[in-house]
């Protein structure tokens, strides 16, 4: 059984119609994406946020050291060869972020009108889930993350997996979770998978693939990204 996520939750301003999960990155926990969510919250307001906070567990990365993540990680300087990825505990997150959406499911909120989103690792998991989950989702953010599983990945795709939105937003400075490793992923999802990428200057599609890379962007996120995914949020919350 998945275990219960504990969580940061936003509630909507007025009826509730619609739920945002996003995931984190690694050692960090929900409160670090606290405050896009607030300067989101005023734009949706019919919108829940939920910002989940990743286990503690022995990162290999960091020699061992226990810290909040989503899977273990050993590596950042080869993530497209993903024959060494923690499959187990990749599976294991996107089964708990799942438990979270069945219960909004269970309480009235249709899986068309849910997004899941992640930074990083958490976008990696957040990634993992759209293309392996039987839901038709709102879409699926992704941000400074990569593809796992890759060399398996066509294994475990759904069928419907390529009619889900999909943002994706990546600095060409990442240090962390390199730019090339962006867009390996991206050529992996619309090349391989199907995923039809979106126009340049079009917000949104459904389905669709938004790619936008950002000049100067380290690991982390900026106001113009925060801007697109904002966009491409308002018209996949629809």
């Amino acid at each position: 059984m998945a275990a219960t996520l504990k969580h940061l939750k936003i509630a909507p301003k007025e009826a509730h119609q619609s739920t945002v999960i996003f995931l984190h990155g690694l050692g960090d926990s929900g409160h670090g994406w606290l405050p896009v969510a607030k300067m989101l919250w005023p734009s949706f307001p019919n919108t829940k946020w939920i910002l989940p906070h990743a286990p503690t567990q022995p990162v290999t990365l960091n020699g061992g050291m226990r810290m909040p993540a989503w899977f273990d990680l050993s590596t950042l300087s080869s993530l497209t060869d993903s024959s060494s990825d923690d499959e187990p505990g990749l599976l294991s997150s996107v089964s708990s972020v799942e438990s979270l959406i069945q219960s909004e499911i269970d309480a009235g909120i249709p899986a068309e009108k849910i997004v899941v989103g992640g930074f990083s690792q958490g976008g990696a998991v957040a990634c993992l889930l759209g293309l392996t989950t039987s839901r038709k989702l709102a879409g699926v953010g992704c941000l400074s993350t990569w593809v796992v599983l890759g060399h398996k990945i066509q294994e475990l795709v759904k069928p419907g997996a390529k009619d889900i939105p999909i943002f994706w937003g990546h600095g060409k400075d990442d240090p962390v979770v390199e730019y090339e490793y962006g867009v390996r992923s991206v050529e992996l999802l619309t090349k391989k998978l199907g995923f039809p990428l979106v126009p340049t200057n079009t917000a949104f599609a459904r389905p669709g693939l938004r790619f936008e890379s950002y000049p100067g962007m380290a690991h982390s996120s900026s106001p113009q990204e925060i801007a697109d995914f904002k966009a491409w949020l308002a018209e996949a919350l629809k």
